[in-house]
Protein backbone atom coordinates (compact mmCIF):
# COMPACT_ATOMS: atom_id res chain seq x y z
CA UNK A 1 0.00 0.00 0.00
CA UNK A 2 1.49 3.43 -0.81
CA UNK A 3 0.01 6.58 0.32
CA UNK A 4 1.13 10.26 -0.40
CA UNK A 5 1.40 13.02 2.70
CA UNK A 6 0.83 16.46 2.33
CA UNK A 7 -0.12 19.90 4.20
CA UNK A 8 -3.50 21.35 3.63
CA UNK A 9 -5.28 23.85 4.86
CA UNK A 10 -8.07 22.50 7.92
CA UNK A 11 -10.71 24.93 6.34
CA UNK A 12 -10.13 23.29 2.90
CA UNK A 13 -10.91 19.16 4.25
CA UNK A 14 -14.02 17.78 3.51
CA UNK A 15 -15.82 17.71 6.40
CA UNK A 16 -17.48 14.37 5.85
CA UNK A 17 -14.52 12.64 5.29
CA UNK A 18 -12.74 14.26 8.18
CA UNK A 19 -15.53 12.93 10.27
CA UNK A 20 -15.42 9.50 9.03
CA UNK A 21 -11.81 9.33 9.35
CA UNK A 22 -11.79 10.40 13.15
CA UNK A 23 -15.10 7.81 13.74
CA UNK A 24 -13.21 5.08 11.83
CA UNK A 25 -10.17 5.56 13.80
CA UNK A 26 -11.11 5.51 17.47
CA UNK A 27 -10.58 8.55 17.85
CA UNK A 28 -14.10 9.72 17.06
CA UNK A 29 -14.93 8.79 20.82
CA UNK A 30 -13.30 11.70 22.33
CA UNK A 31 -14.03 14.63 20.07
CA UNK A 32 -17.30 16.51 19.33
CA UNK A 33 -18.18 14.80 16.02
CA UNK A 34 -21.68 15.42 16.76
CA UNK A 35 -21.41 19.26 16.78
CA UNK A 36 -20.53 19.80 12.97
CA UNK A 37 -19.99 23.32 13.02
CA UNK A 38 -17.56 22.84 16.09
CA UNK A 39 -15.80 19.88 14.49
CA UNK A 40 -15.65 22.53 11.38
CA UNK A 41 -13.97 25.47 13.74
CA UNK A 42 -11.59 22.55 15.22
CA UNK A 43 -10.20 21.79 11.37
CA UNK A 44 -10.20 25.15 10.32
CA UNK A 45 -8.38 26.65 13.47
CA UNK A 46 -5.14 24.31 13.56
CA UNK A 47 -2.38 26.18 11.31
CA UNK A 48 -0.65 22.97 10.49
CA UNK A 49 -2.87 20.27 8.94
CA UNK A 50 -1.38 16.87 7.43
CA UNK A 51 -2.81 14.31 5.14
CA UNK A 52 -2.51 10.74 4.18
CA UNK A 53 -3.95 9.46 0.79
CA UNK A 54 -4.05 6.83 -1.71
CA UNK A 55 -3.52 6.80 -4.89
CA UNK A 56 -7.39 6.88 -5.63
CA UNK A 57 -7.70 9.78 -3.41
CA UNK A 58 -8.86 8.26 -0.33
CA UNK A 59 -8.16 9.74 3.34
CA UNK A 60 -6.55 7.35 5.46
CA UNK A 61 -4.87 9.18 7.55
CA UNK A 62 -4.70 12.88 9.17
CA UNK A 63 -2.56 14.93 11.79
CA UNK A 64 -4.23 18.01 13.04
CA UNK A 65 -1.62 20.96 14.97
CA UNK A 66 -0.88 24.34 16.34
CA UNK A 67 2.85 25.53 15.52
CA UNK A 68 4.86 28.40 16.33
CA UNK A 69 7.29 26.97 13.70
CA UNK A 70 9.90 27.76 16.35
CA UNK A 71 9.55 26.18 19.47
CA UNK A 72 6.82 24.15 19.82
CA UNK A 73 3.71 21.59 17.74
CA UNK A 74 1.12 20.49 19.89
CA UNK A 75 -0.25 17.79 17.84
CA UNK A 76 -4.32 17.82 18.48
CA UNK A 77 -4.81 14.97 16.77
CA UNK A 78 -3.34 11.85 15.20
CA UNK A 79 -6.19 9.74 13.31
CA UNK A 80 -5.26 7.00 10.99
CA UNK A 81 -7.83 4.55 9.65
CA UNK A 82 -8.84 1.08 11.50
CA UNK A 83 -7.61 -0.52 8.53
CA UNK A 84 -4.34 1.10 7.58
CA UNK A 85 -2.87 1.52 11.20
CA UNK A 86 -0.26 -0.21 11.91
CA UNK A 87 1.01 0.33 8.23
CA UNK A 88 3.40 3.09 9.06
CA UNK A 89 0.67 5.70 8.33
CA UNK A 90 0.77 7.93 11.54
CA UNK A 91 4.96 7.59 11.93
CA UNK A 92 4.49 9.21 7.61
CA UNK A 93 2.41 11.93 9.36
CA UNK A 94 4.64 12.82 12.46
CA UNK A 95 7.31 12.87 10.50
CA UNK A 96 5.89 15.66 7.96
CA UNK A 97 4.68 17.04 11.20
CA UNK A 98 8.59 17.39 12.08
CA UNK A 99 9.71 18.51 8.62
CA UNK A 100 7.42 21.40 8.83
CA UNK A 101 8.97 23.06 11.55
CA UNK A 102 11.73 21.46 12.20
CA UNK A 103 13.55 22.76 15.05
CA UNK A 104 9.80 22.62 17.02
CA UNK A 105 9.50 19.75 19.78
CA UNK A 106 6.32 17.94 19.56
CA UNK A 107 4.01 17.60 22.23
CA UNK A 108 0.68 15.46 22.59
CA UNK A 109 -2.02 14.16 24.43
CA UNK A 110 -2.07 10.23 23.69
CA UNK A 111 -5.31 8.39 23.49
CA UNK A 112 -5.36 6.24 26.27
CA UNK A 113 -5.57 3.29 23.79
CA UNK A 114 -2.25 4.96 22.09
CA UNK A 115 -0.19 5.44 25.06
CA UNK A 116 2.25 2.48 24.49
CA UNK A 117 2.90 3.42 20.64
CA UNK A 118 4.80 7.28 21.21
CA UNK A 119 7.60 5.62 23.18
CA UNK A 120 8.28 3.30 20.25
CA UNK A 121 8.64 6.10 17.97
CA UNK A 122 10.92 8.60 20.11
CA UNK A 123 8.60 9.76 22.12
CA UNK A 124 9.37 10.22 26.22
CA UNK A 125 6.88 10.88 29.04
CA UNK A 126 6.52 14.32 29.87
CA UNK A 127 4.73 14.30 33.77
CA UNK A 128 3.42 17.49 34.59
CA UNK A 129 0.90 18.00 31.94
CA UNK A 130 -2.21 19.78 33.38
CA UNK A 131 -5.59 20.00 31.32
CA UNK A 132 -8.73 22.56 32.25
CA UNK A 133 -12.08 22.01 30.76
CA UNK A 134 -14.41 24.49 29.45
Amino acid sequence: MSWKTERVTGAGLGLDEALDLYRDSGLGARRPLADRERFAAMLAGANLVLTARDAQGTLLGLVRAVSDFSYVTYVSDIAVARAHQRLGIGRALLDATRDAAPAAKLVLLSAPAAAGYYPHIGFTRHESAWVLNP
